[in-house]
Formats: C-alpha cells, structure tokens, sequence
C-alpha cells in the first residue's frame, strides 16, 4: 500500500463513520508563542478540542502537514523525519473510548481496510498513579476486541498521557497501538513500548477526560473529546515490509534524485547512505516549508532558522556525496511533482521554492569560503602550539560565527597535521543545541494555544490593525502571519516599502478610533461562497472547509468595519481592548513588513 492510498482509504473509513472531511492547515500556526510550526494534526484545532463549535460538526477527519526539529540530529536514521503527513479523526464531544477503539481496531484489521493481523498488534493504555487511576476501560475495550493481556501495557504518565499545556486544563489518558516486527519477543517482559525496538508505533487515541484544577487535583470533564494520529510515513513502512521509511515509495523517486547528481548509488556504503537520507528528508522539509501559503524565507531568527539550518544540512551533506552546484532545486521539483496532488500550494509556489533554496546554496557556500578564510587566518598561532590541537572554543566560534561546519574544520585542520578538540566542542554544541531544540520544537506537545483573555483580545485587535493597513496602504496588503504572546502582538503583512510616520499614526488613530466606539464582534456560520459574497476576507489563501465562521466587527453584518474568515477567539465588544499602540514598523522579509504593537488597558 502506497502513501496515496492509505491517505485515501483513512478518509474514506471515516467518513463512512459520520465524520467530515476539513481541510488540513498551514505548517506555520496562527497566534501561538509556543511553536514555530504546526507540530501535530490536531494543533490546528485546539480551539475546538477546548470547547468552540466546528463548522463542519463533532466527528472530523484529515491529514496534516507537520514539522518537527526537536531531533533533528537524529535524521538519517531508519525513522526519524522533519516533516511528516498525520492522519487524525477527533470526536468533539461526540462518541468516546469504545468508539474510537473499536473504529481504529476495525480500520487496521479489516481486509477492507488495512488488514493487519491481529496477532501482530499490541496496545499500550495508563497505568495509574496517585492522582488518576487506571485506564481499565480502554483496556476492557482492548480485550474484548481479542488483544490479549500479554499484548497490553500499561505504562505510567509519560508514556500515555496527554496535558495539560499549562498547570490546569484539559488532559487525559491516551491508549497507543504498536506493530510487533520480530520473530521473538527479547525477553518474559517484552510488550508494547519495550525499548528493544520490535514493536514499532503506528498510531495514538487521545482522550481528554479530565480537567486539572489549580490546586492539582482532577474533575471529570462534561464534555469529553477524543484526538486521534496515524503518522502516513511509519504506517506505510510497516504495511510494506520495509527497514526504513527511505525505502518505500514515499521516497523512491527523491532518493533517485539524491543519486542522479551525486552519481552514487543508495545501499552501498552506510555512512554515504545517512548523507542520502539526509538531504532526502531536509529538501523535502524545505520543499513544503517554502511551499507554504505563509511561506517563510530562511533567516536568523524563528521558522527561518529552522529552515536554513535544513537547508544546509542538505548542502553539507550533499557536498559529502560530491553533490556541486545548485543541486538542491532539482530535488525540490521532485517534491513538488509527488506531492502536489494532496498539496496544490506546493506547484503554486514552485517559481518561489526554486528561487530561495537557489539563493540560499549560493550564500551558504559563500559562507564555506568565509570559514575558509577564517580558518587561514587563525592558522599561524594554531601552528604555534606544540600540541597541534586546536581548542573546541575556536571551533565553535567558526560553526556559530560563520556557520562553519565542524567536519570541514577537522578536514582542514587533518591537512595542517592538527586535530580538533572534539570534546569541548561538542559541549558547547550541546548548549547551543538545546537552545536550537527549544526553539525549533517549541513547547507543544499535542498542547493548547493560549486562549485567555489577553490573547483573545490581541487576536480581535490583528482584525482592527489588518483593516486600517489596507485602508491606509491599498488593497494589496494581505496578512502573512502573525504572533501573540501575553505582552504584544506581532503582524506580517505584504507591502513593498517602510511605512512612513503618518501613515503609521494614520493606522493606529484607526484602530483606536473603532475601539472607542465599542463595535459588537459577531460570529455566524455559512459556506465560504457566501461568506466571500457578503465581503468576508480569507487569509493566505489557505484551503477552507465548506462551512466557515466569519466574524464580523461592526453595527450590523451590513455595517461593518471588518469580516474575515476566521477561527477565533475574540472578543464581544471592541472597548474591552484598551489602547493599541504601535511600537515598531520594519521589514520581515522580500515585500514584506512586520508591526510589533501592544495594548494598554
């Protein structure tokens, strides 16, 4: 079974279950401080989970484009991924553990579906501790589905359990399903979730049972939800037979990609062949980075350093292979010819990834010849010592100054008759690396953005701030992203040159003129044709359900100030906002500017 057909067949089950299709959402989430890229299929929908009302009603179904960094070293090997797809079905509020156990069980089961034995499947549910107990019920469900004991694990809180975010909110157990890959278990004790690497993880149900109080104790929720993912990658690895996610199809063409410019073939010298899976994986992560509606451009700074870190990566690792030249946009094209049939946007913005991962090999190897000459001009005194070691410290400085990778500073240093200090080097790359992971990973772990009162009014105040830019500035301008966090709100919207004073006062006079006059914030359901007719915004020409919430600020859905498309929160009235000020105007990248402001009560 092929990538296309597993995300086919999912679908399919599911909506023969009653669930709706939506539409998946863009890589780089809306208004959430925690992350710099949607990390898993249900981010985008943390506002329904948490309570809101779906559009399209309480069963759900899709597939997600996701990013994750957090071990991005550990790329290369047989299954770790930047990007991957996430299938995910969520009940809000609607059928709970028996449902949605019985649902995943037939979908891996059936013939029909997948048809996986069941006597290769083994589960995982929560053990208990002092403050919840056991999860008997999904192992009763388990049981009488035929998973027999020996086959059930129940492993403590970090294992299965989901939540909170933050010190209270909604969490609860969750119940893992593993494929079993070895002819022998490694021992008496050997189950789901035994480190030995024979039970392999394909998929997770969530249940948001409980909500955790400030005084740390737990209350049983009203309303219960069920959040569910299916990692495309891995599952078609397993239902395939294969060692490694780089060798099923998903991979096949980009892999031959990789080989056709570095004239080696796949599978015959290890250390080359984690180079291949390197670059395999990096372009493919830049590929639909790029390829985003929100697309970003590599940068020092947030998703852009994440993204020009994959993108060197790919560049040193091909350069391993004897790769040369603008190879990187080749590759990309393959990408972009696999997977733009689930994800158009990715041929829609082929001129633009094809010109960024190009400008970036060209800077990166200006960079190369930087170190280079770095490295010459620190030669004399390294010669100097007797011990012929250079200090990891200096090392360092070249990879975190310059960029320079250390492989290229120990092959220089090996021809000055030298080594490097490869201890205290990687000390301080330990330090920078957790410092990397932090940012690049975020804090999400299937978490919930910041819905609280501030945030809420910092989101209804990007609809006031987005409006007044194009009354002020013209039509063109478009909303390319934005951030909140508890002390300010930052915008990117397309225009192509600095604001000058007066229109920045001219902007947020605007701003806090609809403010003083304490419009109503309004939210009606209706199809996106009808909601475009009736003059509603939709951003970053992102995909939409067929039903959407359009939000309207103003006296009536006729006399208004703003209608956008938009998921939430906001506010009632405008006048709770307090005052907006803004506090910077500057460039963010080609065409487009960023607003830092604030509100004060």
């Amino acid at each position: 079974m092929n990538a296309h057909e597993l995300r086919t067949k999912y679908i399919e089950f599911f909506k023969s279950k009653g669930h709706a299709q939506i539409q998946g959402k863009s890589l780089l989430p809306d208004n959430d401080p925690t992350v710099l890229f949607t990390t898993a299929g249900m981010h985008p929908l943390v506002t329904y989970l948490l309570g809101e009302e779906h559009p399209a009603g309480k069963r759900l179904v899709d597939y997600q484009k996701c990013i994750r960094t957090g071990d991005i070293d550990a790329v290369g090997d047989a299954s770790h991924l930047t990007f991957f797809e996430m299938l995910g079905n969520w009940s809000l509020g609607d059928y709970f553990k028996d449902g949605a156990i019985r649902m995943s069980f037939e979908f891996l089961t059936s013939p029909q579906w997948l048809g996986i034995p069941v006597e290769k499947l083994g589960v995982t549910v929560f053990r208990g501790d002092g403050a919840v107990p056991r999860d008997e019920e999904s192992a009763a469900v388990w049981k009488a589905l035929g998973i027999p004991e020996n086959r059930i694990a129940y492993l403590p809180r970090e294992d299965n359990w989901w939540g909170p975010a933050g010190t209270t909110g909604p969490c609860g157990p969750d119940s893992e399903m593993f494929y079993y890959t070895g002819d022998a278990p490694c021992g008496p004790d050997c189950k789901p979730g035994c480190s030995c690497g024979r039970w392999l993880e394909i998929w997770n149900d969530v249940f948001m049972q409980y909500n955790k109080k400030a005084d740390g104790s737990y209350e049983t929720l009203a309303r219960k939800c069920v959040d569910t993912g299916m990692g495309i990658e891995r599952t078609v690895t397993i239902l395939n037979g294969k060692a490694s996610v780089y060798d099923t199809e998903i991979f096949a063409a980009i892999r031959e990609a990789v080989e056709r410019a570095a004239a080696y073939t796949y599978g015959g010298d290890p250390v080359k062949d984690r180079s291949v899976r390197i670059v395999c994986d990096h372009v493919r992560s830049s590929t639909f980075i790029l390829g985003d509606p929100k697309a970003v451009s590599p940068s020092n700074v947030g998703a852009g350093y994440v993204l020009r870190r994959l993108i060197r990566r790919a560049v040193r690792h091909g350069r391993k292979l004897g790769i040369t030249g603008d190879a990187l946009s080749p590759i990309a094209q393959v990408v972009v010819e696999q997977f733009s049939g689930p994800y158009p946007e990715l041929k829609e913005n082929l001129k633009y990834i094809i010109e960024e991962l190009d400008k970036e090999e060209q800077k990166f190897r200006e960079t190369l010849e930087k170190g280079e000459r770095e490295f010459e001009k620190l030669l004399p005194n390294l010669l100097k010592d007797p011990r012929k070691i250079m200090s990891g410290r200096l090392a360092f400085k070249l990879y975190d100054t310059y960029g320079f990778p250390i492989e290229l500073t120990e092959e220089l240093a090996v021809e000055q008759g030298m080594t490097v200090n490869r201890k205290e080097f990687d000390e301080a790359f330990r330090k920078h690396q957790e410092l990397s992971r932090t940012q690049g990973a975020g804090t999400f772990k299937g978490g919930l953005v910041d819905h609280g009162e501030i945030a809420t009014k910092y989101h209804t105040a990007t609809h006031l701030l987005h409006k007044a830019l194009r009354m002020v500035l013209g039509d063109h301008v478009a909303q390319k992203g934005s951030n909140i966090t508890a002390e300010r709100m930052r915008f990117d919207f397309s225009h192509g040159a600095p604001m000058t004073a007066e229109e920045i006062v001219r902007v947020q006079d605007i701003v806090n003129d609809i403010i003083a006059q304490d419009l109503p914030v309004t939210m009606e359901v209706m199809s996106l044709e009808a909601a475009k007719a009736a003059g509603a915004m939709a951003l970053f020409g992102e995909k939409y359900e067929n039903q959407v919430k359009v939000y309207t600020i103003g006296k009536s859905p006729r006399d208004f100030f703003s209608k956008e498309v938009c998921g939430g929160p906001h506010v009632e009235h405008t006048g709770t906002l307090g005052k907006f000020t803004i506090q910077k105007e500057q460039s963010s990248s080609a065409g487009v500017r960023r607003i830092r402001a604030a509100l004060e009560p």
